[in-house]
């Protein structure tokens, strides 16, 4: 039988036959994909062939095959240097939710993830979420956010979950698509997908005021079918993202602005950094590239990465 993975909790997977029917299966021997030693061998989203088997009297399903993935998000895991973690896979866009305040984005967490979602063939689009509850100059700030990604080249909608400003909005992107939702705990990922699709009813808590940090409410990721023709793939608040496998000659690829005037550079294999002639430095000197998406960059250039993949707050 053939069926797309809709819920993983580690050793248990929910899957849905191409008939309809959902089934608890497990899996069969150690999965190894292209060599990436991951935490989860079987991701949400996964198209997968299994068999069923009875086990006392109830029907379980052993996936024994996935198939090619279209494409997938991925991250290092926390504390684990050799191991990945694929949140998802097989998605047609990723909303990642940007908070101002409670809880912080950081424009380098925010430009890790895009890296990610370009590197892997992942439409990304920026929701800047809890505008209802900003004052003037945090909606400057907000206004100025937007304007950047924009200009990178993603779309970018100011949405309040709580209030539904332009919750339609996002519906109407959403339509016949498997879409993604991201974003550090507390932002709203849970209370956005409610307001979306009432019935689902998912869990939310409040931020910890003491950190300004959301809960984890979401424990592993899972998709829903809507009443209206698309599905959702809800993640766990992601704290910290490390990214994986990039080249170095790779990376400005995956920042769009870049890549739109590298063939100005005066060396093809330009890494933007000391070269004489960079297109993309003189961009920057221009105010044509933003200094905060030029210096995640560098960062992630230069391997900083233990910093963006830990938890930033205290533990309780």
């Amino acid at each position: 039988m053939k069926g797309t993975v809709y819920k993983s909790t580690g050793s248990w997977y929910q899957v849905k036959s191409e008939a309809g029917t959902f089934y608890d299966c497990r899996i069969k021997g150690k999965f190894r994909i292209k060599g990436i030693k991951s935490t989860n061998p079987v991701a949400v989203g996964d198209k997968v062939e299994f068999d069923i088997e009875d086990k006392e009297g109830a029907e379980q399903g052993v996936i024994k095959k996935i198939e090619k993935r279209e494409n997938y998000i991925i991250r290092k895991s926390v504390n684990l240097s050799k191991q990945t973690h694929i949140i998802a896979s097989n998605i047609d866009q990723v909303f990642l939710l940007v908070t101002l305040n409670n809880p912080p984005t950081l424009t380098t967490f925010i430009d890790r993830f895009l890296v990610t979602a370009e590197a892997y063939h992942v439409k990304a689009v920026l929701l800047f979420n809890k505008v209802d509850s900003y004052n003037e100059d945090e909606l400057v700030e907000v206004k100025y956010l937007a304007a950047m990604y924009r200009n990178a080249g993603y779309d970018c909608i100011g949405i309040s979950a709580t209030t539904g400003k332009n919750v339609d909005k996002v519906k109407e992107m959403m339509l016949g698509k498997t879409s993604m939702f991201a974003g550090h705990s507390g932002t709203g990922k849970s209370t956005l997908i409610n307001a979306i699709e009432p019935g689902l009813n998912l869990k939310t808590s409040r931020i910890s005021e003491q950190h300004k940090q959301g809960q984890h409410t979401t424990t592993f990721a899972e998709m829903f079918d809507l009443s209206f023709d698309a599905r959702i793939i809800d993640t766990p608040g992601i704290k910290g993202f490390g990214v994986v496998e990039i080249e170095r000659e790779e990376l400005g690829d995956y920042f769009p602005e870049f890549f739109r005037i590298k063939q100005d550079c005066k060396f093809h294999n330009c890494l933007h950094l000391e070269e004489p002639k960079c297109a993309v430095k003189d961009a920057l000197e221009e105010g044509e590239i933003a200094w905060s998406r030029y210096k995640s960059y560098l960062q992630i250039l230069e391997g900083e990465e233990d910093n963006y993949r830990t938890d930033i707050y205290p533990k309780k």
